[in-house]
Formats: structure tokens, sequence, C-alpha cells
């Protein structure tokens, strides 16, 4: 249940507020003295417990130890996030680097890493994001070198400018010409189309008749199968950068905890439920504790937003990190990535 920001005298505002900085910087509870310093206000710290105490019987702080001090609950970080936070343009030196490192000379496949890795590291806290559907990826081009040990150097250029490669181990040697001769064979009949289909539709239409193959034939069945497969196993719905940022939030009474929230990384359909939520409407999105809706990152936050190219909603991109997040600085960043991801995607 929410706390409507009117129900808060301006004293009590100030106070919650203060007391989520502190928490924020430090992650300790903050004592009635320790508020009055950081607030400012010339007022006896008994009014200041007052204070604290209507807004623990609003369910906006808590008291983690009997003899602490207080902290922010889920819904205290809430009001303050939706009524008191400030949050700061991104500095313009930062943005001219984050601009320079999603320059769109880049592929989508890199620059939708780079962008996840800016976030983890700008953050320091665990990046997502989620990779377009394989559908999107058409194949324009397809060659295959010859390498030693039945390997094979398989070369696809997908949509407009991406390239992927892929060492393929081979059943048996093909030479040079052979490779050739199967590549060109796929580029003839097969350039432009959803590069997963490619595959289904080449071994459905070669098995029928297998027994008429010739030479070039079987080696086109055989090096775009084991070459397409390889790129359907490598897939990923989304990308994870810098899980173990979040252990140094944690201690030792919590370690257990902290595992069992790694191992939830790798859960995709909750991790994607989330994301879905993510991408829905525009701009930032914030999810606080329960918010996220996934059990073992109920003690996270969820900052994110949508990335888009040419208009079509691509996926999101965000952070997750603890509930007591610095939010003001954390929000910026997550914006302007994912809009100068879009911009650089979209030339």
């Amino acid at each position: 249940m929410s706390v409507s920001p009117q129900i808060l005298s301006d004293r009590a505002a100030a106070l919650l507020k203060n007391l989520v900085d502190s928490y924020i910087s430090d992650g300790q509870p903050v004592g009635s003295k320790q508020l009055a310093d950081l607030a400012g206000l010339d007022i006896c710290t008994a009014t200041i417990r007052n204070v604290m105490s209507d807004l623990e019987k609003k369910g906006l702080v808590k008291a983690p130890h009997t003899s602490s001090g207080k902290i922010p609950t889920e819904q205290g970080l809430r009001m303050f996030v939706d009524t008191m936070l400030e949050v700061q343009p991104l500095k313009k030196q930062l943005f001219s680097k984050l601009k320079q490192q999603l320059h769109p000379d880049q592929d989508k496949t890199t620059l939708i890493n780079q962008a996840n890795r800016i976030l983890s590291e700008l953050t320091h806290m665990t990046g997502v994001i989620t990779v377009p559907k394989n559908s999107q990826s058409r194949l324009r081009h397809i060659e295959f070198l010859p390498l030693s040990e039945k390997r094979v150097l398989a070369i696809m250029v997908t949509n407009e400018k991406e390239v992927q490669n892929r060492v393929v181990h081979l059943d048996m040697a093909y030479s040079a010409e052979q490779l050739q001769a199967a590549g060109n064979y796929l580029n003839q009949h097969f350039s432009g189309q959803d590069i997963f289909s490619v595959r289904h539709e080449l071994l459905s239409d070669l098995n029928r008749t297998r027994k008429n193959m010739d030479a070039i034939m079987q080696t086109v069945i055989d090096v775009a199968d084991k070459a397409l497969s390889d790129v359907e196993q490598k897939a990923q719905p989304y990308l994870i950068q810098g899980k173990t940022n979040l252990v140094r939030y944690g201690n030792g009474a919590d370690m257990k905890h902290m595992q069992h929230m790694l191992e939830m990384f790798d859960h995709q359909r909750e991790m994607l439920g989330l994301l879905d939520r993510c991408i829905k409407g525009d701009g930032v999105k914030i999810f606080i504790g329960n918010e996220v809706g996934i059990e073992g990152l109920g003690n996270c936050s969820v900052i994110s937003a949508p990335y888009t190219s040419n208009g079509e909603m691509l996926g999101a991109l965000g952070v997750i990190g603890p509930t007591r997040i610095n939010y003001d600085r954390v929000i910026p960043i997550v914006d302007v990535t994912a809009r100068l991801l879009s911009e650089a995607l979209n030339t």
C-alpha cells in the first residue's frame, strides 16, 4: 500500500529524505542524533524519535534491531524515489564518453554487448540487457574457409552490417573449392531470409532428395547444418554482466542468500518475465524489492529502460543492485545509455 506524500509534514518528509540518503550511502541504520545532524533542523532528538515512530506506523521506516536506529522500508524507498528524488543530468564529459563508446559504426551485437558492459562498469552493479529475437537476423552473405583438423571457419553477415564468425567442427575434411561452392549455393538461394528458417528449410528440402544428392549438395547440408546449428545453440535471450558485483553489498551472514540470488540470474523464465515488464511503455522504470517479482531478488532494485531501432522496440537494458542503489546517479546512466544505443541502432 503506497502512502500519499500529502500525509507527511514538511519536517517528516525532510527527515525521511535524509534518512534514505544516509542509508543509501552506507547501508547502516540511522539514529536520532545522527539524523538531527544530517537534517540540520533545530529540533531535539526526542522530537525526531516521535517523528520516526510516526513514520514507522505508516510503514515507511523500520528498526532492523531492537536497539538500533531506523532504515527505510520498501514503501519508504518508493516514496523517496517517487516524490523526493532529485535526478541530476549526466555530466557532459561522461555523456561524450558514452556517445563515443556507442558509436553507430559498430554492428548490433557489438553495440548491445558494449551497452551492457558500460552499465555494469559505470554503476558497479549487475548489467542486464535483452537480445533482439533471432527472427530479426537475416542472412546477407555466408562463406566457409577451411582450417586444420576437419574444422571450418564460417563467416556470416546478417542484416546490414553484423558479422559473426564461427569455427565449425565437421565429420570429414572439405576442400576450399567444395566450401566455396557450398557458400555460393546458400547465398544464391537463401540470401535475405531469416537465418534460423534457412537451416530448417535446407534440411527439409535436401532430406527429401538425399538419395539423389551430388557432392556439392552433400557439402552444403553438412556444413550449413553445423554452422547454423551452432548459431542457434549460442543464441541467448538476454545478457548478464557483472553478476558478482552484488557480492560487495553482502556480508558473511547473508552469503547463502547472495549465492541463491546469483543463481536466479540463470533462470530464464523469471528473468524474461521481469525484462518483459521493463519493455512495456516508454522511459525509465524502477522496481524496488518485492516489486521485482522474483523470489531471491527481494532485496534488490531494478532500474531499466527500453531501447529501439527505427521505431521498433528491440528490448530493455538496465541494472540490478541492492535496494539502497544510488538512484539519482544510476537513473540518468540507464536512461542515456538506452537512448544512445537506440540512436546507434537507428543509423
